[in-house]
């Protein structure tokens, strides 16, 4: 879907010529993408939560306890893998909000010279299609981690020492050369934007590739968390949704460090919690 700054409307009637106006605005186009490609992702998660019952199962322990006896089938693998897609759509796109609205203000620039500029959508195609493709990994890991009984099929940890483990290693990672390298292309993405500017569809879908990859790169170990949490703790998914987008719009690497520091703190806390209680130390 291309766009120009020269559309005219004035041929068509008052409502219809107002929307048209609208769409013509790649801001507006960027806006309507986050939220509304967000909003469902956590609609379909609030149907996933409204099918349990009070327990906390319900359609949960359907379609998680032939992953734990291995008669699982390929229906069940997929509804697991929806799931995830829509956990990533859910906590992800909010972050890349920054990264979509600096694209708009450079097609902006260009639509008010009538130059020719892609939809935002093509480059949030692009960068959801990285995170689409994280999500089936994360639904392998899912099924390695369920038939080795570390998750329950409530999807919540079994092993408190996984689960400590699992949150040292993405505390660790907020130190790491690699997490530092993709957070500071995603904080700057006007650079790239600038010297990788293309006007045909398939070029700023692969920009969106490219900066998914970025971004990838940059939250991979937090999502990891969720194992640990539980994968349907709808407060941990809000709560990493916050942190890594709050990552992503400031400055520096205090608050980057600070989080690694907690979930480290908090992952060796539960690990010891674990160890005492089956191995007490002697009074």
């Amino acid at each position: 879907m291309s766009e120009t700054v020269s559309h005219s409307f004035g041929h068509l009637p008052p409502n219809t010529a107002g929307l048209g106006h609208v769409f013509a605005r790649p801001k507006v186009v960027a806006g309507l993408c986050v939220i509304v490609l967000a909003g469902l992702g956590w609609f379909y998660l609030g149907l996933l939560f409204a099918a349990t019952d009070a327990g906390g199962f319900g359609l949960l322990q359907a379609l998680c306890g032939p992953l734990q006896d291995e008669s699982w089938t390929i229906r069940d693998v997929g509804i697991v893998a929806s799931m995830w897609c829509a956990m990533t759509l859910a906590m992800m796109l909010p972050s890349a909000a920054p990264m979509i609205l600096t694209y708009t203000e450079i097609a902006d620039t260009a639509a008010r010279k009538a130059e020719h500029i892609i939809s935002p959508f093509m480059l949030a195609a692009g960068y959801a299609t990285v995170w689409i493709g994280f999500s089936f990994a994360a639904t392998l890991a899912q099924i390695v981690v369920m038939r080795a009984g570390l998750l329950d099929a409530g999807m919540t940890s079994t092993s408190g020492v996984f689960s400590g483990a699992i949150l040292i290693f993405a505390g660790a990672y907020q130190f790491s050369t690699l997490k530092n390298a993709c957070l500071t292309r995603c904080r700057q993405p006007f650079p790239f934007f600038f010297t990788n500017w293309s006007t045909t569809r398939a070029g700023v879908f692969r920009l969106g590739l490219k900066q998914g990859l970025y971004c990838l790169g940059c939250c991979w170990a937090m999502m990891l968390v969720m194992f640990a949490t539980g994968v349907m703790n709808v407060v941990w998914m809000a709560a990493l949704g916050i942190v890594m987008t709050t990552e992503k719009m400031l400055t520096g690497r205090r608050f980057t460090y600070a989080v690694g520091v907690a979930l480290m703190v908090l992952g060796t806390a539960i690990v010891l919690a674990t160890l005492e209680a089956h191995w007490p130390l002697p009074t």
